[in-house]
């Protein structure tokens, strides 16, 4: 197992929103074309080695804003107690109250309840209790696949945005101000000072880049919902020409003047 240095160089396309020409979207090839998949119960170690199975849900998950804590309220409450663990430490406090699954971090953000070191969200490992047969991870992700949706519509926005990060820009040429939104990825180093904390991360090591389809198809409807269909199409398209390029490179031994993810190739090379 081994997790490439941070800081690397990337390669960077930037095209005009189709919906709005004062808006642009930078887009990080190196990442969306790389083979990054999440391995949560298939390899994954957790950020903190104490928490192996706690994935990066052991600290809980900022809100962006009140709608999306007002929409995680009201996609738990089709959650029960046979697929929840913490189903009843987040009852409500009064009755007909909300559901006890917020709080406020020591910067007085909201974000998901911590229960026992972990989101309250998270179904640990070898959990036990009667008429309980969930199974570990996220509940809301478990909830996701038994209503037959994507987890973009059952989990909070950071959850489900994550390892893709978008980011805003405000870019001035001559006297015109554009709008920059940045897709990219959330790195270790995005993190900040926490991030140097984590005994281990996916997107930079190699054990986790190992997806049947590069990061822009695997996480197309992440794509779709962070960027618009019309923009993830040009997106697409520009992803597609690239791939094709260095497949064709590799096909006749020729130099490859792309930059590609270090932790995808290294994985290759296994």
């Amino acid at each position: 197992m081994s997790e490439v240095k941070p800081g690397f160089a990337r390669d960077w396309v930037e095209f005009f929103d189709p919906n709005d020409p004062k808006e642009i979207f930078k887009c990080d090839l190196t990442w969306l074309t790389s083979y990054w998949t999440c391995i949560y119960g298939n390899g994954c170690q957790g950020v903190f080695k104490n928490q192996p199975y706690g994935g990066c849900c052991t600290e809980g998950a900022m809100y962006t804003d009140k709608d999306d804590e007002a929409r995680t309220d009201e996609i738990a409450k089709h959650l029960t107690a046979d697929m929840w663990q913490f189903y009843a430490q987040a009852r409500p406090k009064k009755r007909d109250g909300k559901l006890n699954i917020s709080e406020k971090d020591e910067d007085g953000e909201r974000k998901t309840r911590n229960v026992e070191d972990g989101c309250i969200f998270l179904n640990r490992k070898d959990h036990k209790a009667p008429g309980y047969g969930g199974s570990f991870g996220c509940v809301l992700h478990h909830l996701a696949i038994k209503e037959k949706l994507h987890f973009v519509d059952t989990k909070p926005d950071v959850c489900w945005q994550l390892p893709l990060r978008r980011s805003f820009e405000t870019r001035e040429v001559g006297e015109r101000e554009y709008s920059v939104t940045v897709i990219g990825e959330y790195e270790r180093l995005t993190w900040g000072d926490g991030g140097e904390d984590f005994d281990w991360y996916c997107t930079s090591n190699t054990e986790a880049h190992v997806g049947k389809e590069p990061v822009y198809i695997s996480n197309r409807y992440e794509l779709q919902k962070l960027m618009g269909e019309a923009a993830y199409a040009e997106l697409a398209r520009r992803c597609d020409l690239r791939m094709t390029g260095i497949r064709d490179a590799q096909s006749r031994s020729l130099p490859l003047f792309v930059i590609q993810h270090p932790a995808t190739l290294a994985a290759q090379k296994k």
